[in-house]
């Protein structure tokens, strides 16, 4: 093709965007996936954003959302930070080699020295994978070619990935039912329970242990001492700890990692998500140079694993700048207060309102819980939302935080609990902003009868009369 077509093509592309871009929607449901559009109709989620900039979403009747989910973590530095745009604009225009299979750029390698920098010694070795999901398979497949041994165990309501291998150590019948039968030798203990964890490690065929330092399903934050039990009682067996940091790594818990709360050092850290901030699909399983020695143990196996795609110079440039952002503009330190703020706010909350039944997390990722109201009629409808669907009651919240002070979060999954994953450089401003919005939504969905009771129970009805979606 010509260099000079390409600008017309580029333009042709953009004046199509902008006259149907009213109609995404509708694109997605004939060409993609039509019950997931349905869910976000139902909820009011089907707004046409037009731009986003760093902690902002706008639609295109120029309101501005505040973003408390970030899209699950992934745009962690806000959206379109200017840096990053920045860099990968420079990038593109280097014109540097990408996508040659016996090629190393220097760009990965700067990428994989600077992870190996905020990790314990010893973890100084890094594949880089498209995402979260195919880091978690690249950790499986060396902890059992390294170990020669057949068995992976992972916690009971843990959450991994959706990818076969993943999926056979997550935990919920939720995302499994279907798509069984399931990658063989995977079995789970309950997080929190050393005992069980050993008495499994003991039949010495366990390859590695996969656990999330903070379960992100709900927000379940780990016992005091049990992850320094958990590292001993690995390294009393020889099985690798696997430490699935794709949801808390890059300074969401207040900490480079969330590993340094604890002072542990396990055989593999993953990382994915905030890793480009919020750019690039990018993601990387660091772990020790003796287990990718047995991985790679010949010559001839140099090949035996690998991603096509995975060391671009977009994922790595991306990951290179926010690495730098990170470090020049003190956001690991900003999401510890930011937390605090919260945290605090949340909890002051909580003893005024018996909606809030618990409040939970580290730095920037944290989780309330919604409770069964006081009064009788309050308990009554409880139980009918709750039969309509298992995670239904958080919209009670979430509707009305969108709808009525545009703030976007999302409910955690098929349970009470609601999950705040802002972007690490988000203001006192903008925390107290949610905490006020907070108090104005609880103060008005304490009782049954309200605005907020009539949209959920409207949901429910159409949730049993069509079926869950």
């Amino acid at each position: 093709m010509a260099t000079s077509a390409v600008p017309n093509i580029k333009l042709q592309f953009l004046r199509e965007y902008e006259a149907r871009h009213k109609h995404g929607y509708k694109l997605a449901s004939e060409y993609m996936n039509p019950k997931l559009i349905e869910v976000m109709d139902i909820l009011g989620f089907n707004k046409h954003y037009a731009s986003a900039e760093g902690n902002y979403l706008h639609d295109d009747a120029g309101n501005a959302y505040l973003d408390l989910h970030s899209g699950e973590g992934f745009a962690s530095l806000g959206h379109n930070h200017p840096f990053i745009n920045h860099a990968l604009t420079e990038a593109l225009a280097s014109k540097l080699p990408d996508g040659v299979q016996i090629h190393h750029s220097t760009l990965s390698g700067l990428l994989a020295e600077g992870l190996c920098n905020h990790l314990p010694n010893g973890l100084d070795r890094v594949f880089f994978t498209n995402s979260g999901t195919e880091t978690v398979e690249a950790a499986l497949k060396f902890a059992r070619a390294a170990s020669r041994r057949p068995r992976l165990l992972s916690c009971e309501s843990g959450y991994h990935g959706l990818t076969y291998g993943a999926l056979s150590v997550s935990s919920e019948d939720y995302f499994r039912k279907g798509f069984g039968p399931l990658l063989p030798g995977c079995d789970r203990v309950p997080f929190n329970d050393p005992e069980s964890l050993e008495r499994e490690l003991a039949k010495k065929d366990v390859a590695a242990f996969i656990v999330e330092p903070i379960q992100g399903r709900a927000v379940t934050l780990p016992e005091p001492g049990y992850f320094k039990e958990v590292e001993r009682l690995c390294r009393k067996y020889n099985t690798f700890l696997i430490f699935d940091e794709i949801q808390t790594g890059l300074g969401r818990t207040g900490r480079w990692f969330a590993l340094d709360h604890w002072g542990i050092e396990p055989d593999f850290v993953l990382v994915a998500k905030a890793l480009s901030g919020g750019h690039m699909p990018v993601g990387a399983m660091i772990s020790r140079r003796a287990i990718f020695d047995k991985v790679f143990d010949t010559l001839d196996r140099c090949y035996v694993h690998h991603s096509t795609y995975a060391r671009n110079r977009l994922s790595m440039t991306a990951g290179l700048a926010t690495l730098e952002v990170m470090e020049r503009d003190h956001l690991v330190d900003n999401a510890e207060r930011m937390g605090k703020r919260l945290m605090d706010g949340l909890l002051k909350l909580k003893e005024r309102y018996s909606l809030l039944k618990d409040v939970r997390g580290m730095g920037l990722m944290i989780g309330f819980e919604l409770g069964c109201p006081d009064s009788f009629r309050s308990k009554m409808e409880w139980k009918l939302i709750h039969a309509a669907s298992a995670g239904l009651f958080p919209q009670l919240i979430v509707i009305p935080l969108h709808r009525d002070h545009k703030i976007i979060t999302m409910a955690s999954g098929h349970n009470d609990v609601i999950k705040l994953l802002p972007t690490l450089i988000i203001t006192e401003k903008e925390v107290d902003y949610f905490l006020a919005a907070m108090d104005s939504i609880l103060k008005n969905s304490e009782e049954v009868g309200g605005e907020n009771w009539k949209t959920i129970f409207q949901i429910a009805k159409r949730t049993v009369k069509g079926g869950e979606a």
